[in-house]
């Protein structure tokens, strides 16, 4: 198996909406953007899927020696290898690599966030600085461009966090501020033990109307001239929006025992839709 085909398997297995947008790129950047993705799924996966702490923080100090030997040009693993040509060829940072790495730490060190300052951090390393590389991956001429790019993944993570209280929650894990709670009322054992209160649908709604709020100012800092080189990140956006309203619509408190998920088709239709007429913001 080469390199590029062990980054296209890992993206396709996950079946991500990031999956869904690769597929109308050019075929060198598709490359490029599937084997960064595929760098993600395994930084993740070191925190999701190891359940020693000890054998995980080995793991990503393994990563971070590998992201160190890809900048000097000798990776050995093969996401590294499918890399490799596409860090000069699109500009893209040790340091932000790095970052992304940080951000999987976290999970390491906090399994709660005091503000919303705290959790920001969080959002910037795993889902803002994903974003300023992919754009670089698809193309840009302003650099406000990164800013924008920055700006809706902090919106894409913070769809996901809506989407995975529950699911966080059975790993013990609570994104959502601890101060915000207690704006809400919602002990943090409502959340632990599932309870869909009012006020816990309250606090979702919350929650949501500021992930919405982060889309809408990601478009506003994008540039005109860069709209159509990006639109793949529009096309994630368009799949990450619609998810965040079918949260809405279906009742912001059932996500903490039901994980709501698009279907492949209504993804790809997005996708299509949104690569054919444009971003609707």
């Amino acid at each position: 198996m080469t390199p590029d085909q062990y980054c296209e398997d890992k993206a396709a297995a996950s079946g991500s909406s990031f999956y869904y947008s690769f597929r109308f790129l050019s075929p060198e950047r598709r490359r490029a953007i599937t084997a960064l993705y595929a760098f993600c799924r395994e930084v993740d996966d070191v925190v999701d899927e190891c359940h020693e702490e000890t054998v995980a923080r080995a793991k990503l100090a393994w990563w971070r020696d590998e992201v160190a030997r890809l900048y000097q040009g000798k990776p050995e693993h093969p996401v590294s290898l499918a890399l490799q040509p596409h860090v000069a060829a699109f500009g893209l940072p040790q340091s932000e690599l790095e970052e992304v790495i940080d951000g999987m730490q976290m999970d390491l060190d906090f399994a709660r966030y005091e503000s919303f300052d705290d959790l920001r951090l969080y959002c910037h390393r795993v889902a803002g600085v994903v974003g300023r590389l992919s754009a670089r991956i698809f193309g840009y001429q302003d650099p406000r461009t990164l800013e924008y790019a920055h700006e809706l993944g902090l919106a894409f993570q913070l769809t996901n966090i809506a989407r995975d209280v529950g699911e966080d929650a059975r790993r013990d894990r609570i994104y959502i501020p601890m101060q915000e709670l207690q704006r809400f009322n919602v002990p943090a054992m409502d959340i632990l033990h599932y309870e869909e209160t009012p006020a816990f649908a309250e606090l979702m709604a919350f929650q949501i109307e500021r992930a919405r709020e982060h889309y809408a100012r990601a478009w506003a800092l994008l540039p005109a001239v860069d709209r159509k080189t990006q639109r793949p990140g529009l096309l994630m956006a368009a799949i990450y929006r619609a998810t965040l309203e079918e949260l809405s619509l279906d009742g912001p408190a059932k996500v903490l025992n039901q994980r709501l998920s698009l279907t492949p088709v209504r993804k790809l239709w997005l996708a299509w839709k949104t690569w054919t007429f444009g971003y609707k913001a």
